[in-house]
């Protein structure tokens, strides 16, 4: 599975980042090998997806064993590369963290992608949960029925939020950070929840960007315990990796997956995967997620041979760095992508 944290990792916007060579990825499918002395429950053969502490983009991948799922009959490789992550982080959200139940109200931004297609899916579940979503226009059309209300992502979507539901909103999911923090402390009713699981906007240009970062950063609204507490606000954040390697929760982060699966094989939620690519393909693949092009997730699958590139094709259409946001309609760029179907 390819996340937009691995493009975080390319470019040094998180803290710690291991020292190179490494090879990144976070989770993957695929069967069984070889075993430790003291494994239980697994056989060689097995089809199983994993968390990976770093390594997932390999051909063969070690894990403990405590981070390892078998996968369902009927789930393929390329959905089950795509399942951990995205609904494992959607779920805690949801239920663990905000306490997600019968008539609230979700604001999720980008909608389109993994994360906030499995929000969608997950709200589903729960009746009369009204869904509001932030996503490029240019992905309007294909997720519209994934969400009850959805708005441009460069619109002023408090007022419209507010214009359909004056109160605001129960939960606010942001993977963006910078002005978006403020934006949605402000839309949160008493007793809401607002939880920062990511912070995209610090990622600009191909390289890192001290700048960008500074000006993201500033924008963050400055949270002011006093006012929580006058507000009835709850300001919360999720990090599922921190949770899984750092805080050593893979027991409870399996009990969400065995919701989680409970839920698949009742077909109640199905993971959305975008396009497949190559392993020589990464570039290009992480030039999607960072073109914000994605609905879905994006995989790399070790056996896929390399699309040929057109001749009008170019990887450098972002280099240019600070210019990045231009490019967040250029339907063109995005369309030539492999997607699946």
């Amino acid at each position: 599975g390819l996340n937009f944290i691995d493009l975080m990792v390319r470019q040094g916007n998180i803290d710690n980042p291991p020292k190179t060579p490494l090879v990144p990825g976070f989770e993957c499918s695929g069967i069984v090998e070889a075993l430790g002395d003291s494994v239980k429950g697994f056989e060689i053969g097995d089809r199983v997806m994993a968390f990976v502490n770093y390594n997932a983009w390999a051909e063969v991948v070690c894990t403990p064993v405590e981070f390892v799922y078998k996968i369902p009959d009927d789930m393929t490789f390329s959905e089950a590369a795509a399942f951990p992550m995205n609904f494992v982080t959607a779920y805690m959200m949801l239920f663990e963290v905000a306490n997600l139940r019968e008539g609230m109200s979700v604001l999720v931004h980008s909608a389109g992608g993994g994360v906030g297609q499995a929000v969608a899916q997950l709200c589903s579940t729960i009746p009369n949960v009204t869904v509001f979503g932030t996503a490029s226009s240019f992905k309007h059309e294909a997720i519209k029925n994934s969400v009850t209300h959805l708005f441009d992502r460069n619109a002023d979507y408090v007022q419209e939020v507010k214009r359909i539901s004056a109160d605001g909103v129960d939960i606010v999911l942001d993977c963006l950070c910078g002005e978006n923090t403020g934006k949605g402390l402000s839309l949160l009713k008493p007793l809401g929840t607002y939880i920062l699981y990511g912070s995209s906007n610090m990622v600009t240009g191909e390289t890192k960007s001290f700048f960008s970062f500074a000006k993201s950063w500033w924008q963050v609204e400055k949270v002011n315990p006093i006012k929580l507490y006058e507000e009835n606000k709850v300001i919360a954040g999720f990090s599922l990796l921190n949770l899984l390697f750092k805080q050593n929760r893979g027991g409870l982060v399996k009990g969400v997956m065995d919701k989680l699966l409970n839920l698949y094989n009742s077909k109640k939620i199905k993971p959305v995967v975008d396009s497949l690519w190559a392993l020589e393909e990464v570039k290009e693949a992480m030039q999607r997620i960072h073109d914000r092009g994605n609905i879905g997730k994006l995989i790399l699958d070790v056996e896929k041979a390399p699309t040929p590139l057109m001749a009008n094709d170019s990887t450098e259409t972002s280099e240019a760095g600070e210019e990045e946001e231009d490019h967040e309609g250029d339907n063109e760029n995005k369309e030539r992508m492999p997607f699946i179907q």
